[in-house]
């Protein structure tokens, strides 16, 4: 008979992205790469923007947060999938697993919250051009970010408290390369009908994901509705390139996302959704400092000037 709720001994394994040993070498040596280049250029992009003057405007401000967030993001993840990849370990205890699941959620909804702000800074920056600095103070900013923060942690924590609460097997398996809260949900030992832990689940997602999207859609709805009334072709384009960077962002990580959950729900494969996962918990934080800085002359011009200025020592 299995062992259940004794959380001391509890268990769960976390199956990862295969279990081919002979791909095992290869997928250390792909996310340790990646995992490297997310740390070293969110890492850069948050050192460019803290050390130049001129990157010192909201909107940069919001862009150094989203890089600290996507570090954080990655970090939960990653670093104990290599572990184990190592160890030839796919255990995680129950305590590691609940804490993984709680600082998942914080980082994650951040990236949804930060991304959302960023939309609405486009926003004020093109359609209230002569009202930005009045609106967009250094106080409101921080006000924002904190907010952000407050909901997130209260809501990750509900869930974890009503987590705790539920009923476990040990050896549970987890098809995935990190402990996802739907998951662990599936695989306790109750009926999942009407429970509570769903509902805040759903309550969650549209909280996290729909009011995000939705407050996306409607600044840049405003924003495309202020462009198409410019007179100017140089001040459509100026406004235009401004959001480029941010849309391809938001692109990638809704994008990825939405691609996770439409392909499990067609499929019904938790290991089609922890292969398609990697997108959005990997790939979009590392190729966010590439997304904001190619396209964006103030940031590789600070960048140039942060790479000269240490090159040429104290």
């Amino acid at each position: 008979m299995k062992e259940e709720n004794n959380t001391g001994a509890l268990q769960f394994l976390l199956l990862g992205l295969s279990n081919d040993p002979k791909l095992q070498p290869f997928l250390f040596g792909l996310f340790l790469s990646m995992y490297l280049v997310v740390v070293l250029g969110n890492l850069l992009i948050i050192l460019v923007v803290s050390s130049d003057s001129h990157l010192h405007t909201p909107m940069y401000f919001f862009l150094s947060n989203l890089s600290f967030v996507d570090i954080c993001f990655t970090s939960t993840t990653v670093p104990k999938m290599l572990m184990n990849i190592l160890a030839h370990n796919k255990v995680i205890t129950y305590t590691e697993c609940l804490t993984q699941v709680y600082i998942f959620m914080i980082w994650g909804g951040m990236d949804n919250f930060l991304l959302t702000v960023m939309a609405y800074d486009h926003f004020v920056a093109i359609c209230h051009p002569l009202k930005y600095m009045i609106i967009m103070t250094p106080q409101l900013c921080v006000l924002l970010v904190l907010i952000s923060w407050i909901i997130i942690f209260c809501f990750s924590l509900l869930h974890i408290l009503l987590l705790i609460q539920l009923t476990f097997s040990t050896g549970n398996e987890i098809p995935h390369f990190f402990c996802e809260l739907s998951l662990l949900i599936k695989v306790a030992t109750f009926d999942t009908i009407f429970n509570i832990n769903i509902i805040l689940l759903y309550v969650s997602s549209i909280l996290f994901i729909v009011c995000p999207i939705t407050g996306i859609l409607f600044s840049y709805s405003q924003i495309i509705s202020s462009i198409v009334r410019m007179s100017s072709f140089s001040s459509k384009y100026k406004a235009f390139s401004t959001c480029v960077s941010h849309l391809c962002g938001v692109s990638l990580f809704y994008g990825t996302a939405l691609v996770v959950y439409l392909s499990s729900a067609a499929t019904h494969s938790s290991h089609e959704s922890s292969v398609t996962s990697v997108m959005y918990t990997v790939v979009t934080p590392m190729l966010n400092p590439f997304i904001y800085s190619l396209r964006n002359q103030d940031v590789k011009g600070a960048i140039g000037r942060f790479i000269i200025k240490a090159a040429s020592g104290p």
